[in-house]
């Protein structure tokens, strides 16, 4: 198991102390120098919608069977245009399909609306989150000025993750639009439009789901009074084979602390009784982005990091939708993924990947993404990384809990709640992890056994390491030591972190870790790499005789 050693520092943490209690400062890592170029990483690339054999070394067991399912963008212009941002690439599907200890290979396209518009007139004709698309220049000027002041249309361009409900696949973006996608032949299928069953106007590629198969999921909506927060029931099964998301309802709906400017938010967490949601210091300014179209501007200009404003917890009662009166303050974070969270001993663990501000959504420009030498130096050095953290939130606060003091009674943390006012109580995190995390940049994309401990106490969890813009590390924290372990290979790049149980798996890590690898600096030399998640040695990797572009999330389709 190879790693590398950075030199790390002092630093003294300047958090203020209304959250952070005395403690010794903590180390932090050094800026980067002399980060590899991985512009092919963010590169267009071909579909291979055939199924092709890829080379297997080292040994896959026979015992998986089914498909790696990811996601993420592959193509990055149209024509003589181009893409500003990373999110915006149009959505290319991937499988891996497992038998035998033998692995094959396709990929497609979505055929989105979105893709199938731009391809017709091969030029950007619909916005995404950093591009605006520009009037037609084959209108006259007088249709090009009216098209300004149109609302810009929700993209369908479903680039982000792969999700389940009532049994089906769908990929998923941060709109209110869906694509159902048959996992075997990666066929678009249905669109889906969750303004037709609840009244949001999108959702998250992030839903949670119960062990009986309901799904939970979070969505604003935009009114003439301002956005609302509404956490959504997806039932579980389905009344006939066509059925998307009917039956679905919003559970129930949480008033921003400034209805013109919420939270944005890429997830949120779920216990066995709650929903958490975090509303964090990235904000929306709603007037920036319904008029982004008529002054020439994207909708990423109108997203901004406050810290001046707190982040605050709200937890909402899944079986009878109200949220609690309690909230739960903590210092300005920035958040994409939760780990997990679970109630014990009248407490929720609320464990997720926190950064100490919100720049990582605008540093994730293509043109950031592409450069090199000192100038890509700068960008990883500006960008804040992520590191695991838990939140414990006391659920029987009242009229008779006391100020003033730590509420947390569980003696082995050493995180805080104190409560400071009525229906307040002010929380600081402790860290899940040791010094070793600094010297591997944080860990994000977090993982775990998710069939068997979502939900519930766990022990371990599994994330890449960020040295650099995009994962280059794959790890393991194990939460009963604090201890690391890590897969690292210089100049290759891991995805996400996928764990597929064994058969008849009685531990919590019994079972093994998928990611696909991408080399930037050797042609067509992808990879999908199969780790023991017990020991974290490498068990076999296939390899891909085509170039793939590096993704953001995925699923395990099992067809055993």
């Amino acid at each position: 198991m190879a790693s590398v050693k950075l030199e790390v520092s002092d630093e003294a943490n300047t958090t203020s102390s209304q959250y952070m209690p005395n403690e010794p400062s903590r180390r932090q890592q050094q800026d980067q120098k002399g980060l590899e170029c991985i512009t092919p990483l963010v590169n267009s690339v071909e579909e291979t919608p055939e199924s092709i054999a890829t080379e297997v070394s080292g040994t896959i067991p026979t015992w998986i069977r089914g498909n790696l399912l990811r996601n993420g963008p592959g193509k990055f212009e149209f024509g003589n245009q181009h893409y500003n941002h990373w999110f915006d690439g149009m959505a290319m599907l991937h499988q891996f399909k497992i038998v035998d200890g033998k692995v094959t290979y396709r990929s497609c396209f979505l055929r989105s609306d979105a893709y199938k518009k731009n391809s017709e007139r091969d030029r950007i004709m619909v916005s995404e989150f950093g591009t605006v698309a520009m009037p037609d220049p084959c209108k006259n000027f007088f249709l090009r000025f009216l098209s300004r002041f149109e609302m810009i249309e929700a993209t369908d361009n479903a680039s982000v993750s792969f999700v389940k409900y009532k049994g089906d696949y769908y990929v998923s973006t941060e709109t209110n639009f869906m694509h159902k996608v048959d996992p075997e032949s990666l066929e678009t299928m249905n669109k889906v439009d969750w303004t037709k069953f609840v009244a949001v106007n999108m959702a998250t590629a992030h839903p949670h789901t119960d062990p009986d198969g309901t799904a939970f999921n979070m969505g604003n909506s935009y009114g003439t009074k301002g956005a609302l927060y509404n956490i959504i029931k997806v039932p579980s099964t389905k009344n006939n084979p066509d059925e998307t998301l009917e039956g679905a309802k919003v559970l129930c709906s949480i008033i921003p602390a400034d209805k013109s400017r919420p939270s944005y938010y890429h997830s949120f967490a779920m216990t066995e009784n709650y929903v958490v949601f975090i509303e964090q210091p990235i904000k929306m300014d709603l007037l920036k982005i319904i008029t982004s179209k008529l002054r020439g501007k994207a909708i990423s200009q109108g997203v901004y990091w406050d810290p001046k404003l707190d982040t605050v917890f709200h937890l909402v009662d899944k079986h009878t939708g109200k949220t609690s009166s309690t909230k739960f303050h903590t210092k300005p974070l920035s958040v994409f993924h939760q780990i997990n969270a679970f109630e014990e001993d009248g407490f929720v663990m609320l464990d997720m990947c926190c950064a100490d501000n919100g720049d990582a959504i605008k540093n994730y420009l293509i043109q950031n993404l592409r450069k090199s030498g000192e100038a890509l130096d700068q960008v990883y050095n500006t960008t804040s990384r992520a590191f695991p953290r838990r939140f414990v939130l006391p659920l029987n606060v009242n009229d008779d809990t006391p100020t003033g003091v730590n509420l947390n009674t569980r003696p082995a943390s050493s995180a805080t709640s104190v409560k400071t006012a009525k229906d307040e109580v002010v929380c600081h995190f402790e860290d899940l992890h040791g010094d070793d995390l600094f010297e591997y940049g944080g860990l994000e994309f977090p993982q775990i056994n998710y069939s068997k401990f979502n939900t519930r106490p766990y022990r371990y969890f599994y994330g890449c390491g960020f040295q650099h813009l995009v994962g280059d590390s794959l790890l393991k924290m194990d939460l009963k030591e604090k201890k690391l372990k890590v897969w690292y290979k210089k100049g290759m790049f891991p995805s996400e972190p996928v764990f597929v149980p064994s058969p008849e798996a009685v531990d919590e890590d019994d079972g093994v870790i998928l990611s696909v690898v991408v080399t930037p600096t050797e042609d067509k030399s992808t990879f999908l790499l199969v780790l023991d998640a017990r020991t974290w040695e490498e068990l076999g990797r296939a390899e891909v005789p085509v170039n793939i572009p590096y993704g953001f999330h995925g699923a395990f389709n099992s067809t055993a």
